[in-house]
Parts: structure tokens; sequence; C-alpha cells
């Protein structure tokens, strides 16, 4: 078996993994200015997507240009999630270098799409693919592979501890060799029953004293998980930006969520905002909670909350992610102040950051890997692949990172 690092290798974004020069498994985005995109000119005989976040699912069109139309594999949700991503992409940046696809070749994916449940296997470019529940969103997968030789195990992104909205992976079908991702490999995260009462705790101080609470949140995955933890804790929040379509999305596929009833209850919980007739300045001044786009304040209706909660110290922004470098987000949180919707704030508001993750830590990698104790670990998808390359072969693994465009000969 060949494997052919086209993305996501030493970093995170854009993955993209071409199996013996036929299937390909993810094809993303890595954000940027200019975005960047998986390398090399492929034309793969069918893709198979792990889970639809835009550093897997992004540049998925962009394969169906010209004559191409390699067939496309997922689960039902992450089809429909890759579809809202790929509308709201040509929505802000159609017709410009920023979006490398058109509104037809987004069309033809319907056209090639094919979806399978966990544990349900299918041929794809003349191998045996099986999907497993990988806990990170609603429909995210380890994918199997093999060619009737080798079985390779690709794990996507996962998390191993329960979130509110969806189940930790549970399953370990056996591998040859695993393709494991290392996002948080040099983090232990908090755990998420502390995470989760600092945040309640936080944000009831503030509504008591009048304040309004703003939460950058990721529409898809982070704003149904607040969701779900404001309404069991009877804490009355609105909903804004790309998450509320999630939201109803992720909703219409029960068996992928943890608890369909508990997010259908979250869901009543939530007021929806539209944003017409000046409804977002209103909110903005009610002691409230606003869970909204965008989760590093790049975009959405983020642009216009925090510009009108800034300057009350009784005000609090609570990021509930990871803040990449050279964001508004990851700007504020060093500064204190960010260029928001064109303007250089300085925020005199309570700024608190919390880490509602949704993939395994150090210690839930090292838990996963220990079932594939005797196979070859090719690590992906973080910015710590080396050094945790490193740990893991002193811990007696046969662990390597490959480089983008590196290639492996799997026997």
């Amino acid at each position: 078996m060949n494997v052919q690092f086209l993305g996501g290798a030493g970093e995170v974004g854009r993955s993209a993994i071409l199996i013996d020069e036929s299937l390909l498994l993810d094809f993303g985005t890595k954000t940027g200015d200019p975005p960047q995109y998986p390398v090399g000119d492929v034309s793969p005989e069918a893709v198979v997507v792990s889970h639809g976040h835009l550093d897997h699912v992004g540049a998925i069109p962009t394969l169906l240009s010209g004559d191409d139309r390699p067939a496309v594999h997922w689960t039902p949700p992450t089809y429909e999630l890759a579809m809202t991503l790929a509308r709201d992409t040509l929505k802000l940046r159609g017709g410009t270098p920023l979006c490398p696809f058109t509104r037809e070749e987004r069309s033809r994916v319907t056209e090639v799409s094919r979806t399978h449940g966990y544990r349900e296997p299918f041929e794809a470019a003349g191998h045996r693919v099986e999907f497993f529940n990988a806990g990170h969103i609603p429909g995210s997968a380890h994918v199997l592979v093999s060619d009737g030789e080798t079985r390779l195990l690709y794990t996507g992104d996962f998390h191993t501890d329960d979130q509110r909205l969806v189940s930790a992976t549970t399953d370990r079908p056996d591998a040859d060799i695993v393709i494991c991702e290392s996002t948080y490999a040099d983090v232990e995260h908090e755990p998420r029953e502390r995470v989760e009462t600092r945040f309640v705790e936080s944000v009831r101080t503030t509504l008591w004293e009048g304040g309004t609470v703003v939460v950058p949140a990721f529409a898809i995955g982070r704003t149904q998980e607040l969701m779900l933890l404001c309404a069991a804790h009877d804490i009355d929040c609105y909903v804004d930006g790309m998450g509320v379509g999630v939201t109803e999305l992720v909703r219409r596929y029960p068996e992928f969520l943890r608890d369909a009833d508990a997010m259908a209850r979250a869901k009543s919980n939530a007021r929806i905002v539209t944003g017409r007739d000046g409804q977002r300045k209103r909110i903005a001044s009610e002691p409230t909670v606003i869970i909204t786009t965008a989760g590093m304040l790049s975009g959405g209706p983020a642009m216009t909350y925090i510009p009108e909660i800034h300057a009350n110290p009784m005000n609090k922004i609570c990021f509930s992610g990871y803040q990449v470098e050279a964001t508004p987000g990851r700007q504020l949180i060093e500064t204190g102040s960010a260029e928001i919707g064109r303007r250089h704030l300085r925020v005199s508001a309570q700024v608190e950051q919390y880490d509602f993750s949704a993939h395994a830590d150090r210690n839930g990698l090292r838990s996963f890997l220990d079932s594939y104790a005797d196979a070859p670990i090719l690590l992906n998808h973080g910015d710590s692949c080396g050094w945790f390359a490193e740990e893991l072969r002193a811990a007696g693994f046969e662990a390597t990172a490959p480089e983008i465009g590196g290639e492996i000969d799997v026997p």
C-alpha cells in the first residue's frame, strides 16, 4: 500500500492523504490569507471523507472540475455539513481567488455523493472501507481502508471523552498501520466537568451584575455543545450565525447524537437571532448570553456584537476554543485589543478562554494508540508531530512524522 501526504502533515489544515494513487482521504483547506490547499495534481478514482470541518472538506468541490467525477463517500451528516460550508464559502468569497471552486462544481458534489453509516462496509477505488464513530462532531469517522493485504486506519479527528453533543470514540478496529491526528499532543485538557463549572459560574455572575456575555463559537459542534450546556443549567441564550442552520441540520440525524432529546430541549431553550431591524444591537444591551460565529472573531455576527459590548467592563467575551495565531481572537487574548470589522478596538470588557476542545489530548491520544502498540504509527494534523513521534518512539512505538509531499510504502 502506497501512502502520500498531500496536506495536513506537520500542520493543522488542508488534510489530504492519497492511497495507492487512487483513493483520496479528505481534501481540505488551510485558513489563511490566501488560503492554502493540498499539494500536487490529483485525480482520484474515489474520495472518502472523515468529517465535515473545512480543514477536511473545504476543497472537495475542486475535485469535480473538468471531466473528473470521483465518487465521494461520507456519513450523511458529513455530506450535509460539507455542502453547507461550500455554500458559505461561495457566499463570502465566490468569484474571487479566495474561493477555489464554482457553484457548478459544488452542485456536482450532490451527483457523486455516496453516504454510509458506521460499521457499513463499502467499496471505493478497489478498496474495502468502513466508518467507525470518532467522537469529534456528528458524523465524524475513523476510516478503515483495506486493499486485501494491508489494513490502514485513518483516525481523522477524534475525542476519547464524552461531550454533550456526541459520545466518545470506543471503536478500535484491527489495523496494520495507523495515521493518527496529533492536534493536542502536547496538551492535557482540563476535565470537561471543571471547564463547564467555571463557565457556568462566570456567566451567571455576569448576568447577575447586569452584563452581556458574548461567546464566539465555531458553527459546527461548538455552538451546539454550548447550547446544550446552557439548557442543562437553565441559562437563557441567543444563537446567531451559521450555527443556527447547523443545529437544524444535526437534529435531522438523531442517531449521530449522544442525546437527541437533550438537543431538542437546547433548541427550545435558545432564542434564534434573525438580525433584522437592529435586533443585534438591542440584544447586545441585554443581560444575556449570545452564542455567535465566528469562533475566532474573523467574521460573522460577532463583528456587530463585539463593538457594541467592548467598552463596558461588566460585559464578557468568553472564547470557547483555541485561537489560531494572527486571528483577531488571538490578538484580543494576548493584547486586550484587536482589529474587529476594520476598527481597532481596545476592549474593556472581560476576556476569558475556555477549553471545550473536541479533540483528544495527549493522554487521550496515548490511550487510543495503546491499542496499536505493534503497528507503525504515522502522525499528522498537528504542529507537534515530530516531537510527539519522538515521545512515542521513546515509549517503544514505531512512530514517524511524515512531511508534506512525503510518500511511504507500507508492506
